[in-house]
């Protein structure tokens, strides 16, 4: 078999295995085979919300089933066809096949991160807040041009992006900011990117021309709906009103409609200003401070499931993911998963889907990957 083709095999293996591991095949099909039962029964659908959470898991199970056992049927029958052309000398037949494999090598990756989206809370929209590190202009310059790469990326998959809250820096970019992204599995896609994000660059603002190094932050959380129960108790609150303001500091209200929460116990802030009211401002700090408890429940249980395996996630300001260096050479670097782009104008435009892909893969094989970091 030509290289080119057995490379394509080897990737479609790869995420055959990946999808089997992910959905533990043995149980996935008992249990849609209970799901098709439970279907079945009417007494179910007296309960609308839990016949709703049914046929929710049924769809995901039965897609992911359905879509695995095509493409080991496909590749199945490419690999015999090839077989046959080699023997039978025709060397046609055998380039369209193997141009179908790399087809369905793509199709297979595709449908692999589709089935990994399978998580509690993948399917909703998002959060997404971007801090700079200390190191003032060059940090919050940083900070910027991050917030703008996910706005980017939200916009390319045709997600809804809104700025809920942003301070400025003194004199570019930005201090924080936190958007909502809108859309199908926002919170599935996004939810690898929480972590420390470093640039590598000369500094425009630096008139010796130096190289400099600047940190960010990226938390990812996601928004939760009235079906899921998140306790917060008004005595662990901390709300404070404040001055919006936009740009250069220039006043975008003269009242004191921005708010922000914080959650004592845990030491969470959260805060909004993108509306006139306060009480909408409030509204929407709340639903923020809900998600981000909600999603540190989320991250809890997966450190607890990932701690069996010593596979522990760790999230966090102290946690750098992945580095950008623009100069003296172009590069990207995951630090997770050793992904790498060359063309870091192309990734700081929004293109990031090969590293989300590549890091939920990441989290189903536990597999911990040794990167030299990038200076």
């Amino acid at each position: 078999m030509r290289a080119e083709a057995q490379a394509h095999v080897d990737s479609i293996n790869e995420a055959l295995a990946l999808l089997r591991r992910f959905l533990d095949w043995d149980r996935a099909l008992r249990r849609l085979d209970e799901l098709n039962a439970r279907v079945e029964d009417q007494a179910l659908w007296n309960d609308p919300k839990a016949a709703q959470a049914v046929m929710r898991e049924r769809r995901r199970l039965d897609e992911a089933i359905t879509a695995t056992r095509k493409i080991e049927s496909e590749l199945s029958d490419t690999i015999e066809l090839i077989e046959m052309a080699e023997a039978e000398g025709d060397s046609e037949m055998e380039t369209e096949a193997v141009a179908s494999l790399g087809e369905l090598s793509k199709r297979a990756q595709g449908d692999k991160v589709k089935a990994l989206l399978a998580g509690e809370a993948d399917a909703n929209d998002t959060y997404i807040e971007v801090n700079a590190g200390a190191g003032g202009t060059e940090s919050q310059d940083w900070a910027g041009m991050l917030s703008r790469m996910y706005s980017r990326w939200g916009e390319r998959h045709g997600l809804k992006v809104e700025l809920i809250d942003q301070h400025s820096g003194e004199q570019a970019g930005i201090k924080s900011a936190t958007m909502l992204l809108k859309g199908e599995n926002a919170y599935g896609y996004a939810k690898t990117e929480s972590g420390v994000h470093r640039l590598v660059r000369i500094s425009p603002y630096d008139s010796a021309a130096r190289r400099h190094t600047s940190f960010a932050s990226v938390w990812v959380y996601p928004v939760i709906d009235d079906n899921i129960d998140i306790e917060i108790n008004e005595s662990d609150l901390r709300i404070d009103t404040y001055r919006a303001s936009g740009a250069g500091g220039q006043h975008i209200n003269t009242t004191d409609s921005a708010v922000r929460i914080t959650h004592l116990p845990t030491n969470i802030v959260v805060q909004c200003q993108n509306q006139r009211s306060q009480h909408k401002n409030k509204a929407e700090a709340y639903n923020q401070l809900r998600a981000r408890l909600y999603e540190r429940e989320l991250a809890e249980r997966e450190a607890v499931a990932n701690a069996e395996n010593a596979a522990k996630t760790d999230i966090g300001w102290g946690h750098q993911i992945r580095s950008y260096v623009l100069q003296p050479y172009q590069l990207v670097k995951d630090l997770r998963t050793g992904v790498t782009s060359t063309s870091p104008s192309d990734v700081l435009d929004g293109d990031l889907d090969e590293f989300m892909a590549a890091a939920l893969s990441q989290r189903v094989t536990g597999e911990k990957v040794e990167v030299e970091d990038v200076d």
